[in-house]
C-alpha cells in the first residue's frame, strides 16, 4: 500500500501549475492504480465563510472552526490542536477528469497556524538551525516563511491521527519550498516513518535571478553554462542568496530521498544552487499534457467561432488567430509576443494576409459579469481599456500601453487584450459567440505564444498542441525538453523553439563578468534576430488547407499521447517514488 502526502498551497485551490500537477497525477489511471491513498496538507489561508467553502466543494469531515468535531478522528485532532494552538479542517476533495475517466477523492489536512504555540515553534526552529544549518529568524518577518514552518509538527502528528504510517511508509511529496519544513521535520523528529521527494516546479533562487536582471534568461543560461564549467555556484557568481528566505529551503532539499525536477534546465539550476548537488539523487519529472483527438471539422468550427468573435469586435475575419493564454507575470516575456508580431505584420503586408493574437492574463481573479457588459457597452472593452477599477490594473495598464502602441502603427495584425480568464459570454461579454467555450481558444487557435524568460515546464503554451496548434516557446522551457525527448531531438511542425540565450551576432564573450554585463539593449538585440526568425518560421507553417490542418492535427495528436499525464505517471513519478522508498531510512542526521 502506497500512501503520497503532497504538502502544497494548492491543496484546495488551484492557482498555478502546481494544481495542475496535482489533477493530472490524481486523475492518470497508472497514478490512481498504484497509490491506495492520497492525502493533500497545507495551510488554513482564511477562517472567513461557511464550512462548506474551506475546502472549495469538497466534504468537510471535521472542522473545530466550524463545530463540526463528531468524527472519529475528532478526538487526536483536538490534542493536536491544543498541543500547538492550531485549528484543523479535515475532510475529502474531488478530483476528475473527463478525459481518463478517473475520480480521485484524496483526504485533505488544512491548518490554522495564526495563534501557534511560539515555544513549540522555538523548539523547531532550533531544529532547522541545528541540523540544516537553516536561521529562521532572518525570515520571520515573512509570513510565507512562517506559515509553512508552523504547519510541519501539527500537519505530521495529523498524518499519525488519521493512520497514515500503519502498515506503510508514507512519501511527503515537497511541492516547491512550501513543503520543506514538512519534509524536514519528519527527517529529524520522525526519523525512518516517512519519505520525502522534493518536487521542484522550479528553483526559486533562480527564478528571482532571471526576472531581476535586465538581461533575463539571455545573460543568465550563459552564465549558468559557464559557471558549471567553472565549478562554480550561485553564491560566487552572484554573491551570497542566503537573504531570500525561499533559498535555504530549497538548498535543504538536498536531504530529502529523491528529487523531482519538471524541466532539464531545473535539474541544472539545483546543481547550480549547491555543490552537494551534483551527485544528488534528481529524477526528471515532466508536468503532463492533454492528449485528445480533434476531428478537423472540429477544429474549423472552433475556428470559425475565434473567427467570428474577431469579426465582431474588429469588423473583419482574419485569415489566422493565434493565442496567448498566461498568468501577467514578468517570466512570462509577453512583450516578446509583441516583437514577433511586429515581424509578422511586415509578412503579412506582403503576403496580403491578416492575423489577430488575442491575449488572455490577468492580475486579478476576474471580473464580474455585470462589469464586463458595462465595459463592453461603454467603452468596447477588449478592444479598448481604461486604468482603474473594474478594468485594468497597474500591471494590465502597463502591459497595455504596449498593446496600444503596435495596434496604431500595425495595419494587417491587430492584438486583443482580454484582462479576464474564461472564454464565453459570461465571462467575455456578448460580443462573443453564443456557443462559445474556454475549449474553442485551445481547439481553434492557429499558434499558442509562450516565450517566456523563466519557465521550468510550460503546461499553457503547449497545451493546443494535441489540437494541432503550433506552439511557440524558448528552448530554455521545460516542456521543450519534453519535446525533444518525445521526439528523439527531431523537429516536429507542431513546435516553434525560440532561443533566446543564442549570442550569435553580439561580439564574442568568453569570461562570466562579461556575461553578467548583457543588458537590456543586448537582449533587445538579441530578441529582434529571434522574432524575425520566430515570424518567418511561423507563417511558413501556418496551415492553408484542410489537408494541412489534419496533419497538424495528426502530429499534434501523437506528440501529446507520448506526453500524457498517464506517460508521466507511469514512467517518471511512480519510478521516482519507489526509489525514495527503497533509500534506507536516515536514524542520525548530518549536514552535507
Amino acid at each position: 500500500m502506497k500512501t503520497v502526502v503532497h504538502v502544497t498551497h494548492e491543496a484546495v485551490q488551484k492557482i498555478g501549475g502546481i494544481g495542475a500537477v496535482l489533477h493530472g497525477l490524481l486523475t492518470s489511471k497508472s497514478y490512481a492504480a498504484a497509490v491506495q491513498r492520497d492525502i493533500l496538507l497545507g495551510p488554513l489561508f482564511t477562517t472567513d465563510g461557511p464550512a462548506d467553502s474551506r475546502l472549495a466543494g469538497g466534504e468537510v469531515l471535521y472542522s473545530s472552526i466550524d463545530g463540526i468535531v463528531n468524527h472519529p478522528y475528532g478526538p487526536k485532532f483536538a490534542e493536536i490542536e491544543r498541543t500547538y494552538g492550531v485549528s484543523l479542517v479535515y475532510g475529502r476533495k474531488v478530483f476528475f477528469d473527463k478525459l481518463t475517466g478517473v475520480k480521485s477523492t484524496p483526504e485533505v489536512i488544512l491548518i490554522d497556524v495564526r495563534h501557534f504555540d511560539p515555544a513549540k515553534m522555538g523548539v523547531f526552529k532550533f531544529m532547522l538551525f541545528k541540523d540544516y544549518g537553516i536561521e529562521s529568524q532572518r525570515y520571520e518577518h515573512v509570513w510565507d516563511y512562517e506559515q509553512y514552518c508552523r504547519i510541519a509538527m501539527p500537519g505530521l502528528d495529523a498524518l499519525h491521527a488519521i493512520g497514515a504510517c500503519v502498515g506503510n511508509t508514507p512519501v511527503i511529496l515537497s511541492h516547491e519550498y512550501m513543503g520543506m519544513p514538512t519534509a524536514l521535520c519528519a527527517r529529524s523528529m520522525h526519523k525512518g516513518q516517512f519519505r520525502s521527494i522534493f518536487y521542484a516546479h522550479e528553483v526559486a533562487t533562480m527564478r528571482r535571478l532571471v526576472e531581476d536582471h535586465p538581461g533575463h534568461d539571455t545573460m543568465f543560461y550563459n552564465v549558468l553554462e559557464k559557471a558549471h564549467q567553472e565549478k562554480l555556484d550561485v553564491d560566487d557568481v552572484f554573491g551570497s542568496q542566503s537573504f531570500f528566505y525561499k533559498h535555504p529551503l530549497v538548498e535543504a532539499s538536498r536531504y530529502c530521498d529523491n528529487i523531482f525536477a519538471v524541466g532539464d534546465y531545473v535539474v541544472k539550476e539545483l546543481r547550480f544552487l549547491n555543490e552537494a548537488f551534483e551527485t544528488h539523487p534528481i529524477d526528471i519529472a515532466y508536468n503532463g499534457v492533454p492528449a485528445s483527438k480533434l476531428t478537423v471539422a472540429e477544429k474549423l468550427a472552433s475556428r470559425g467561432r475565434l473567427q467570428q468573435y474577431c469579426e465582431n469586435l474588429l469588423g473583419y475575419t482574419p485569415d489566422y488567430v493565434m493565442t496567448h493564454v498566461t498568468r501577467l507575470v514578468p517570466s512570462k516575456g509577453m512583450w516578446r509576443d509583441l516583437r514577433v508580431m511586429e515581424q509578422f505584420e511586415r509578412i503579412c503586408r506582403k503576403e496580403n494576409k491578416t492575423a489577430v493574437l488575442l491575449v488572455l492574463s490577468t492580475e486579478t481573479l476576474g471580473r464580474r459579469t455585470a462589469d464586463v457588459l458595462n465595459m463592453e457597452a461603454n467603452y468596447k472593452w477588449p478592444v479598448a481599456h481604461r486604468e482603474g477599477y473594474p478594468d485594468l490594473t497597474g500591471g494590465e495598464a502597463a502591459y497595455y500601453s504596449g498593446v496600444q502602441e503596435f495596434n496604431a502603427k500595425s495595419r494587417n495584425c491587430k492584438v486583443v487584450y482580454i484582462n479576464q480568464f474564461g472564454f464565453d459570454r459570461k465571462t467575455g461579454g456578448n460580443r462573443m459567440p453564443a456557443d462559445m467555450e474556454f475549449l474553442d481558444i485551445r481547439k481553434g487557435s492557429d499558434a499558442e505564444f509562450g516565450q517566456s524568460i523563466y519557465e521550468p515546464f510550460g503546461i499553457a503554451q503547449i497545451e493546443p498542441i494535441s489540437f494541432g496548434g503550433i506552439c511557440i516557446f524558448t528552448n530554455v522551457c521545460g516542456c521543450a525538453g519534453f519535446v525533444r525527448h518525445v521526439t528523439k531531438g527531431q523537429p516536429t511542425p507542431n513546435v516553434i523553439e525560440a532561443d533566446y540565450t543564442n549570442l550569435a551576432g553580439l561580439p564574442k564573450v568568453t569570461e562570466i563578468e562579461d556575461l553578467l554585463k548583457i543588458d537590456k539593449p543586448k537582449r533587445d538585440f538579441v530578441e529582434s534576430g529571434v522574432a524575425k526568425h520566430v515570424a518567418e518560421e511561423l507563417f511558413k507553417r501556418l496551415p492553408t488547407n484542410e489537408a494541412q490542418i489534419a496533419k497538424l492535427i495528426d502530429a499534434g495528436y501523437e506528440l501529446a499521447k507520448n506526453m500524457s499525464w498517464e506517460v508521466v505517471a507511469r514512467d517518471y513519478v511512480l519510478p521516482g517514488i519507489e526509489r525514495a522508498l527503497a533509500k534506507p531510512a536516515v536514524h542520525e542526521t548530518t549536514r552535507v
